[in-house]
Protein backbone atom coordinates (compact mmCIF):
# COMPACT_ATOMS: atom_id res chain seq x y z
CA UNK A 1 0.00 0.00 0.00
CA UNK A 2 1.35 3.54 -0.76
CA UNK A 3 0.29 6.61 0.98
CA UNK A 4 -1.22 8.38 -1.82
CA UNK A 5 -4.97 7.65 -3.48
CA UNK A 6 -4.11 7.34 -6.76
CA UNK A 7 -4.33 6.28 -10.81
CA UNK A 8 -1.99 3.89 -10.08
CA UNK A 9 -1.72 2.76 -14.10
CA UNK A 10 -1.66 6.73 -15.11
CA UNK A 11 1.01 7.67 -12.93
CA UNK A 12 3.05 4.34 -13.27
CA UNK A 13 3.27 5.37 -16.81
CA UNK A 14 4.32 8.38 -15.97
CA UNK A 15 7.13 7.82 -13.27
CA UNK A 16 8.53 4.98 -16.18
CA UNK A 17 8.67 8.15 -18.81
CA UNK A 18 10.12 11.02 -16.35
CA UNK A 19 12.31 9.16 -14.04
CA UNK A 20 14.15 6.64 -16.25
CA UNK A 21 12.96 8.00 -19.70
CA UNK A 22 11.49 5.09 -21.50
CA UNK A 23 8.20 3.92 -21.57
CA UNK A 24 7.60 1.15 -18.79
CA UNK A 25 4.74 -1.00 -18.58
CA UNK A 26 3.09 -0.98 -15.42
CA UNK A 27 1.88 -4.03 -13.48
CA UNK A 28 -0.70 -3.62 -10.85
CA UNK A 29 -0.96 -6.39 -8.10
CA UNK A 30 -2.95 -7.25 -5.33
CA UNK A 31 -1.36 -7.88 -1.74
CA UNK A 32 -3.57 -8.08 1.57
CA UNK A 33 -6.22 -6.29 -0.48
CA UNK A 34 -4.07 -3.16 -1.08
CA UNK A 35 -3.08 -2.36 -4.72
CA UNK A 36 0.74 -1.76 -5.11
CA UNK A 37 2.65 -0.67 -7.86
CA UNK A 38 5.51 -2.15 -9.64
CA UNK A 39 7.68 -0.25 -12.44
CA UNK A 40 10.02 -2.17 -14.53
CA UNK A 41 12.34 0.11 -16.97
CA UNK A 42 15.07 -0.93 -19.05
CA UNK A 43 18.06 -0.69 -16.80
CA UNK A 44 18.79 3.29 -15.98
CA UNK A 45 21.27 3.97 -14.15
CA UNK A 46 21.04 4.27 -10.08
CA UNK A 47 21.49 8.14 -9.31
CA UNK A 48 24.13 8.47 -6.49
CA UNK A 49 23.19 9.46 -2.98
CA UNK A 50 23.45 13.97 -2.89
CA UNK A 51 22.79 16.21 0.15
CA UNK A 52 22.84 13.31 2.71
CA UNK A 53 23.45 14.70 5.66
CA UNK A 54 24.44 12.30 8.24
CA UNK A 55 25.07 8.29 7.54
CA UNK A 56 23.46 6.33 10.52
CA UNK A 57 25.24 2.56 10.70
CA UNK A 58 28.44 3.70 8.06
CA UNK A 59 30.74 5.58 6.48
CA UNK A 60 29.44 7.49 3.82
CA UNK A 61 28.66 4.85 0.38
CA UNK A 62 28.70 5.91 -2.91
CA UNK A 63 26.68 3.66 -5.87
CA UNK A 64 30.05 3.64 -7.15
CA UNK A 65 31.80 2.33 -4.31
CA UNK A 66 28.71 -0.03 -4.16
CA UNK A 67 29.67 -1.71 -7.94
CA UNK A 68 29.96 -5.40 -7.97
CA UNK A 69 27.01 -5.47 -5.61
CA UNK A 70 23.19 -5.76 -5.81
CA UNK A 71 22.00 -3.14 -3.54
CA UNK A 72 18.24 -2.17 -2.19
CA UNK A 73 17.91 1.30 -2.39
CA UNK A 74 14.62 1.23 0.29
CA UNK A 75 13.41 5.15 0.63
CA UNK A 76 11.35 5.32 4.00
CA UNK A 77 10.56 7.42 6.52
CA UNK A 78 10.07 6.41 10.52
CA UNK A 79 6.34 7.93 11.35
CA UNK A 80 5.40 5.80 7.69
CA UNK A 81 3.01 2.72 9.09
CA UNK A 82 3.81 1.47 5.76
CA UNK A 83 7.42 1.71 5.95
CA UNK A 84 7.21 0.32 9.45
CA UNK A 85 5.68 -2.80 8.37
CA UNK A 86 7.99 -3.27 5.29
CA UNK A 87 11.29 -3.11 8.00
CA UNK A 88 11.07 -6.81 8.88
CA UNK A 89 11.18 -7.93 5.31
CA UNK A 90 13.91 -5.28 4.30
CA UNK A 91 15.77 -6.43 7.46
CA UNK A 92 15.82 -10.17 6.20
CA UNK A 93 16.86 -9.42 3.63
CA UNK A 94 19.59 -7.56 4.39
CA UNK A 95 20.58 -10.45 7.05
CA UNK A 96 20.05 -13.52 4.78
CA UNK A 97 21.74 -12.33 1.53
CA UNK A 98 24.19 -9.30 3.69
CA UNK A 99 27.14 -11.79 3.33
CA UNK A 100 26.63 -12.43 -0.43
CA UNK A 101 27.13 -9.43 -3.00
CA UNK A 102 24.05 -7.91 -1.52
CA UNK A 103 23.32 -4.92 0.62
CA UNK A 104 20.57 -2.73 2.00
CA UNK A 105 20.30 0.89 1.81
CA UNK A 106 17.71 2.97 3.92
CA UNK A 107 17.07 6.45 2.49
CA UNK A 108 15.47 8.28 5.30
CA UNK A 109 13.53 10.63 3.47
CA UNK A 110 11.60 12.80 6.56
CA UNK A 111 8.09 13.53 5.56
CA UNK A 112 7.03 15.64 8.31
CA UNK A 113 9.56 18.34 10.27
CA UNK A 114 10.24 16.33 13.43
CA UNK A 115 11.52 13.37 11.08
CA UNK A 116 14.33 15.65 10.39
CA UNK A 117 15.92 14.87 13.65
CA UNK A 118 19.17 12.68 13.51
CA UNK A 119 18.38 12.13 17.47
CA UNK A 120 15.05 10.78 16.29
CA UNK A 121 16.31 8.41 13.31
CA UNK A 122 19.25 6.98 15.36
CA UNK A 123 16.47 6.06 17.91
CA UNK A 124 13.89 4.77 15.15
CA UNK A 125 17.26 2.83 13.66
CA UNK A 126 17.36 0.97 17.31
CA UNK A 127 14.29 0.69 18.15
CA UNK A 128 13.52 -1.29 14.87
CA UNK A 129 16.95 -3.26 14.79
CA UNK A 130 18.53 -1.57 11.80
CA UNK A 131 21.85 -2.46 11.22
CA UNK A 132 22.28 -1.61 7.44
CA UNK A 133 23.76 1.85 6.07
CA UNK A 134 20.95 4.40 6.43
CA UNK A 135 21.00 7.31 4.55
CA UNK A 136 19.77 10.69 6.39
CA UNK A 137 18.40 12.45 3.11
CA UNK A 138 16.36 15.79 4.59
CA UNK A 139 16.12 18.16 1.64
CA UNK A 140 14.51 15.34 -0.38
CA UNK A 141 18.06 15.40 -3.21
CA UNK A 142 18.79 11.75 -3.46
CA UNK A 143 14.66 11.14 -3.18
CA UNK A 144 14.58 13.79 -6.14
CA UNK A 145 17.51 12.21 -7.98
CA UNK A 146 15.88 8.71 -8.21
CA UNK A 147 12.27 10.73 -9.32
CA UNK A 148 10.59 9.11 -6.06
CA UNK A 149 7.23 9.97 -5.08
CA UNK A 150 6.11 7.41 -2.11
CA UNK A 151 7.04 6.11 1.29
CA UNK A 152 8.02 3.24 1.00
CA UNK A 153 9.55 2.28 -2.50
CA UNK A 154 12.47 0.44 -3.54
CA UNK A 155 15.11 0.25 -5.69
CA UNK A 156 17.22 -2.92 -6.95
CA UNK A 157 20.23 -2.25 -8.02
CA UNK A 158 22.14 -4.76 -10.37
CA UNK A 159 26.11 -5.29 -9.75
CA UNK A 160 26.64 -2.89 -12.97
CA UNK A 161 24.99 0.10 -11.22
CA UNK A 162 22.05 -0.33 -13.23
CA UNK A 163 18.05 0.17 -11.65
CA UNK A 164 16.18 -3.49 -12.66
CA UNK A 165 13.33 -3.23 -10.40
CA UNK A 166 11.37 -0.44 -8.68
CA UNK A 167 8.54 -1.07 -6.24
CA UNK A 168 5.91 1.55 -4.46
CA UNK A 169 4.02 0.21 -1.39
CA UNK A 170 4.05 -2.63 0.83
CA UNK A 171 4.08 -6.06 -0.50
CA UNK A 172 5.72 -8.13 -3.33
CA UNK A 173 8.34 -9.43 -1.53
CA UNK A 174 8.63 -12.82 -3.03
CA UNK A 175 9.18 -10.35 -6.12
CA UNK A 176 12.01 -8.69 -4.58
CA UNK A 177 13.37 -11.43 -3.17
CA UNK A 178 13.55 -13.80 -6.20
CA UNK A 179 14.67 -10.53 -8.26
CA UNK A 180 17.82 -10.03 -5.94
CA UNK A 181 18.18 -14.14 -5.93
CA UNK A 182 18.62 -13.43 -9.50
CA UNK A 183 20.93 -10.91 -10.05
CA UNK A 184 23.44 -12.48 -7.33
CA UNK A 185 23.63 -15.53 -9.36
CA UNK A 186 24.00 -13.27 -12.70
CA UNK A 187 27.57 -11.76 -13.70
CA UNK A 188 25.82 -8.57 -14.03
Amino acid sequence: MICLKINLKTIAAAIAVTTFGVMALPVLAEDTGARSMIIAASHPTAPEFAGIGHWLNSEPLTMAKLRGKVVLVDFWTYGCYNCVNTLPYVKALQQKYGKDAFTVIGVHTPEFPHEKSTANVEAAIKKHGITYPVAQDNNFTTWNAYGNQYWPAQYIVDKSGKIVYAHAGEGQYDMIENTIQELLKGTS
